[in-house]
């Protein structure tokens, strides 16, 4: 994509206007069905535009990593130019995967079966015994099947289908808003997979509502606005989608409750506020930070100047069709997906990444989100395994355990398609787009 200039102070915060919804139930079918999931294979995951890999995690000539798609294997790879090129993971000579691993540096690719040996641009390079294939060489003939890619928001972004519109085009209005928070300067500082006992639509729905957040995350009454029907909604013609939720200050139903300062303490005292000032009016704190962030911004090392006031207290979670959440402050962003299980349509990956955007002159700083210390200068491992042996963080567990008792009630026979609140359209709306992609194929 081109280069982009965010706006001077904040992203469009207009209401979107609202699309018309289809009406009737959401069939639990759709979470469990192979051939339901063998549709979304052919009419939207060959289709769609997905993230693949950081900038980061490929910066030098040579560097590569695989990204898993379903039953496909995607290999990125940095070439001597500088630039990257996706490519299926597949020698083109008797379909041996051509490179195992997630991540590397390799001069060339040599494919472990024959050594059939590819170049970073997939261009074959050389084979044993050239002058034994009767059709003549297969070097300057054969080439590595290529993958779309663009780059954006720090983000390698790749897609299957080379008639697909540019990556600008399926954002859309939303792309404004992600280049905004300039996620390329944020660091990952936590990157966990697990294996979900869940279907893919199960994370996206969850993430496409608010309605949720004080019976699954009940420690988010003191710190935002849980009232899920006090939150803007937008649903862009794009099928992506934006919440806007109030922080920094307690759902006003439990601004008197004595958990609400012990929520709010390690921001007050990062910013020089002392919550035992705000005793019965809690509520004043979100204005209240808003203005010492304009006021220490910059001495605590911070570029506040492109954001508006609500953008420095308030969560702007945007769902990116169809299976990727960002729920970005400009301090950080929590990146939530779901990918379709190889075999298994009742099981999805999920991956919980997290950005932190260090102050200058900063190297070790406490994630609020993550409750914990993180280093600018740490390489942060890839953590995979099964929930919950493997931890998503405090906040995503919660959802997770949801997660796996919800797809046992989708596959009951006693589940009839649900009943769902005018705040969960974002969830209906998810379903439509899905539609019209299937529709489309």
């Amino acid at each position: 994509m081109a280069d982009y200039s965010p706006p001077p102070a904040g992203v469009d915060r207009r209401k979107a206007p609202e699309p018309a919804l289809v009406t009737g139930p959401i069939e639990g079918d759709r979470y469990k069905s192979r051939e339901f999931a063998q549709r979304e294979w052919n009419g939207l995951w060959t289709k769609v535009w997905l993230v693949g890999a950081l900038e980061s995690d490929m910066p030098d000539a040579g560097d590569f990593m695989t990204v898993e798609l379903g039953s496909e294997s995607i290999l990125l790879a940095r070439g001597d130019d500088g630039r990257v090129r996706g490519f299926y993971n597949v020698c083109q000579h008797r379909g041996n995967r051509l490179v195992e691993g997630e991540q590397g540096s390799l001069a060339a690719f040599t494919c472990a079966y024959h050594a059939w040996r590819w170049g970073l641009d997939g261009s074959l390079l050389s084979v044993p015994d050239e002058a034994d294939f009767p059709q003549g060489s297969p070097c300057g003939k054969l080439r590595l099947e290529p993958v779309r890619v663009e780059s954006f928001a720090g983000f390698i972004w790749y897609c299957l289908d080379p008639d697909a519109a540019p990556l600008a085009d399926f954002l859309g209005e939303v792309a404004d808003h992600i280049a905004s928070y300039r996620m390329e300067n944020m660091v990952r500082t936590h990157w966990v997979t697990v294996e979900g006992q869940f279907n893919w639509k199960c994370v996206q729905d969850n993430f496409n509502e608010s309605y949720h957040l004080e019976f699954v995350h009940p420690q988010t009454r003191f710190i935002m606005e849980t009232r899920g029907m006090e939150h803007q909604q937008d649903l862009y013609p794009t099928g992506h989608a934006r919440i806007l939720i109030e922080g920094c200050r307690p759902d006003p139903r439990y601004a008197d409750d004595p958990a609400v300062a012990e929520g709010m303490r390690e921001e007050l005292d990062f910013w020089g506020l002392d919550a035992a000032d705000f005793a019965g009016q809690a509520t004043d704190m979100r204005a209240a930070l808003q203005r010492r962030k304009r006021e220490l911004g910059a001495e605590k090392g911070y570029d506040f100047g492109r954001f508006s006031d609500d953008q420095l207290t308030d969560h702007y979670h945007y769902s990116i069709f169809p299976n990727l959440s960002l729920s970005l402050k400009p301090d950080g962003c929590i990146f939530l997906r779901a990918s379709p299980h190889p075999d298994d349509p009742a099981k999805c990956l999920f991956d919980m990444w997290y950005f932190t955007l260090f102050p200058e002159g900063v190297t070790e700083y406490h994630s609020h989100t993550m409750d914990e210390m993180v280093s600018v200068d740490a390489q942060v491992p890839h953590v995979t395994g099964i929930w919950p042996e493997v931890s998503c963080g405090p906040a995503i567990d919660q959802d997770v355990r949801i997660w796996n008792a919800q797809q046992k009630g989708l596959s009951s026979r006693g589940y009839r398609g649900g009943y769902l609140a005018w705040q969960e359209r974002r969830v209906r709306y998810l379903h439509q787009t899905l539609d019209r992609w299937l529709d489309a194929s």
